[in-house]
């Protein structure tokens, strides 16, 4: 995986940033064409959102869930190096409508921590190939 090619439909989503970052980091080359790599890094799945945990007495949302979920595989030549696989992470913080901006500054802020726990157990799965 020295040299590797990482297959997205979102080359701006903040996983795909995080991970080919991190990759360079730790000495993989990150190539630009499928052509010139040892290995394809495929993102199948990157997705985000938020959901209600609970709301209050006048149906107000007073928690929320921060989720993010990547479906990813590794493919070197016509090898299967990493299966498929699904990652899900979550968090949760509490909503107060008097604070709108700092709790919409806290769901980027746990957004981010999501991802960079994912890409650490990417990583980690990567180490053992």
């Amino acid at each position: 995986m020295s040299r590797t090619y990482i297959e997205t439909s979102d080359r701006h989503s903040l996983f795909y940033r995080r991970m080919r970052d991190q990759l360079r980091a730790v000495g993989v080359e990150v190539v630009e064409s499928p052509v010139d790599a040892a290995a394809i890094f495929s993102v199948l799945s990157d997705d985000t959102g938020q959901r209600v945990l609970s709301v209050s007495a006048r149906n107000v949302p007073t928690e929320y869930e921060v989720y993010y979920t990547v479906v990813y595989r590794i493919v070197a030549g016509r090898d299967t190096l990493l299966e498929t696989r699904t990652q899900t992470l979550t968090r949760d913080y509490t909503w107060d409508e008097t604070q709108v901006l700092g709790k919409e500054r806290e769901e980027q802020l746990l957004r981010e921590a999501i991802v960079d726990d994912l890409v650490r157990v990417v990583l980690i799965q990567l180490s053992a190939i």
